[in-house]
């Protein structure tokens, strides 16, 4: 690695020749702070709260785009850089919405957390506002355009990141803002709710629609049955809610706190990963065995079956009609259990604890209700089911681990990878490889389908046949694979596409990060380890050999794609175009 020698705050130091300021302070233990930066998505120079004095230079620099060189002087806490900040962030809330205490971003909020340190509480620059709106027309996210600081993080995410570009800066001037084409709502736009918007933003601009009160409610209503099933990711990452370090696996606590909060049942939707995989693996034997539609491409995304609908109408033959494991979760609790259990399907509120803002569209989406209610009532993301249990009191740190309640606590690994880019792919691979090949495989890890690429490719030989695999996380990636695929360039059986990149634990519902965090820990890497840490260690890493899933099938549903599994399990899609 070619080096460079320079100095910051007058100490000397050997950095990366391609560093910027940015970059090159870390490695004098230094954090220049940034409010429009984030690595890779959005490196523009905005917001000039990462002013710093370069020896020599015309002014102050902004250190997220200036190139580091040789003999470089750098001063990152002059009197002169603070004072530039301090008035930049006094700018920034001239037009700020500034009800803190409200903001659901409180306290987690990058611009409060720099006034904070800046010693900002107000600003001297009065004067008229922007004309702001509220955005709350999708059911899964709310826009205060009031509380925007135009660093056009979000507006990076959605066109970098995604290739969406449902968002972008409208007007100009003081009458900037972030907005649909148009000024169109976003529901009447492409936004397939992925949500990477929020967790890019920095303030409370942007926000998953609310929807604990409607849980808490229910709680307190004496003729609900409620219950609640966490997705797989979940337990990898709510520990962050509680200040544990990314990486952290608190199901154990996360169970506890849940039981506390008095749900009726608390449940592993490890299971219906299970379910999912069994009837999914079914599917893409049925079809590639007897020509069926091929690529077969996994459903249990709701972003990209969106992104699908309208991006690639022409290939929704090709999504398999699986139901996702939440919905699968609620189908099977308001039929199968509610009949075992003499409970009418109306008197039963059950929720889903889940990564993933587009979750919020699925459950209303139609072809969904089993029972003749909706299979899932409430989708609530891994930040809000951190705020149900802060503001029951519950003090998570000290609570026991407990365990998830029967009789859908039974979950194989195999089910829990799901959380991962990839996991799909190598659980429905281990129950399809084995059906093939008519016997046990002595090792159950398909590697190339693991790790944060954006797409993987991979070809298994299984007996006398050739299965072609690929897998693409983030609606870039899915588009550019897809229109391999549908040119003929690439030739493949199964697909497993995740709209968010990295999958689930990188989910637009997961606990916010500060940039500092965001640019320097690889949050995907770190929260998917404690998902394969388990399928490492599990007895159970089938999903077709768990035990609680033979049992729904040998009582209710008869056998793997049989009419009553397509009945409860299986759905339809909607060709939406642009």
């Amino acid at each position: 690695m070619e080096t460079v020698n320079i100095k910051i705050n007058g100490r000397a130091y050997s950095v990366p020749k391609d560093s910027t300021v940015l970059e090159a302070a870390r490695y004098a233990g230094v954090e220049i702070p940034t409010l429009c930066y984030l690595k890779d998505i959005n490196e523009i120079g905005a917001c000039r709260i990462c002013l710093v004095e370069v020896v020599g230079a015309r002014g102050l620099v902004t250190a997220c785009v200036y190139p580091v060189n040789e003999g470089m002087e750098i001063y990152t806490n002059t009197p002169k850089v603070r004072e530039s900040r301090r008035m930049n962030l006094e700018l920034l809330l001239s037009a700020h919405n500034k009800q803190c205490l409200s903001c659901v971003r409180s306290t987690s909020c990058e611009l409060q957390k720099l006034c904070h340190e800046y010693g900002v509480d107000e600003t001297h620059f009065r004067g008229a506002m922007p004309e702001s709106s509220v955005d709350e027309s999708t059911a899964f996210l709310v826009r205060d355009n009031s509380k925007c600081i135009l660093c056009r993080r979000c507006v990076a995410a959605c066109r970098n990141l995604q290739e969406i570009g449902a968002i972008g800066t409208n007007d100009r001037g003081f009458d900037t803002h972030i907005a649909a084409a148009f000024e169109k709502n976003l529901a009447d736009t492409s936004c397939v709710g992925c949500g990477q918007c929020i967790v890019a933003c920095p303030t409370g601009a942007l926000h998953e629609k609310d929807d604990t009160q409607r849980v808490l409610d229910a709680l307190a209503d004496p003729t609900k049955h409620v219950a609640i099933c966490t997705a797989p990711s979940i337990r990898a990452t709510i520990g962050e809610c509680f200040d544990y370090a990314p990486g952290t696996d608190v199901e154990g606590k996360m169970v506890a706190a849940l039981k506390r909060l008095g749900f009726n049942g608390v449940y592993d939707m490890n299971l219906t990963a299970d379910l999912t995989i069994v009837e999914e693996a079914t599917e893409l034997l049925e079809r590639f065995q007897n020509g069926g539609v091929l690529p077969m491409i996994t459903s249990c995304s709701p972003g990209w079956i969106k992104f699908c609908e309208h991006y690639f109408p022409d290939m929704t033959e090709n999504l398999s009609t699986c139901k996702s494991p939440q919905q699968m979760f609620g189908a099977m609790y308001k039929t199968y259990y509610a009949q075992k259990m003499g409970i009418d399907p109306k008197d039963i509120f059950f929720v889903s604890a889940i990564p993933c803002t587009a979750k919020k569209f699925e459950v209303t989406r139609p072809d969904q209700s089993a029972a003749g209610v909706p299979d899932v009532d409430v989708a609530i993301t891994t930040r809000e089911l951190g705020r149900l249990i802060k503001t029951a009191g519950i003090k998570f740190r000290e609570l026991p681990d407990e365990k998830f309640d029967a009789p859908f606590d039974i979950g194989s690994s195999a089910g829990a990878i799901f959380g991962a880019t990839g996991g799909v792919m190598e659980a429905a691979l281990r129950m399809a490889a084995e059906v093939i090949l008519g016997k046990k495989l002595e090792k159950l890890d398909f590697e190339d389908v693991r790790g944060i690429a954006g797409i993987k490719r991979a070809t298994y030989k299984l007996g006398d046949k050739v299965v072609r695999v690929a897998v693409a996380s983030g609606t870039s990636n899915a588009k550019k694979l897809l229109n391999a695929v549908r040119s003929g360039e690439e030739k493949v059986d199964f697909i497993e596409i995740m709209c968010c990149p990295g999958g689930c634990v990188n989910g637009g519902g997961q606990p916010t990060q500060p940039a500092s965090v965001r640019n320097t820990i690889n949050l995907r890497e770190v929260r998917a380890a404690v998902l394969y840490n388990d399928d490492r260690n599990a007895d159970l890493r089938r999903s077709h050999e768990n035990p609680a899933v033979d049992i729904i099938y040998k009582e209710y549903l008869g056998k793997p794609g049989s009419h009553k599994a397509h009945e409860i399990l299986h759905t339809s899609y909607v060709k939406r175009g642009l």
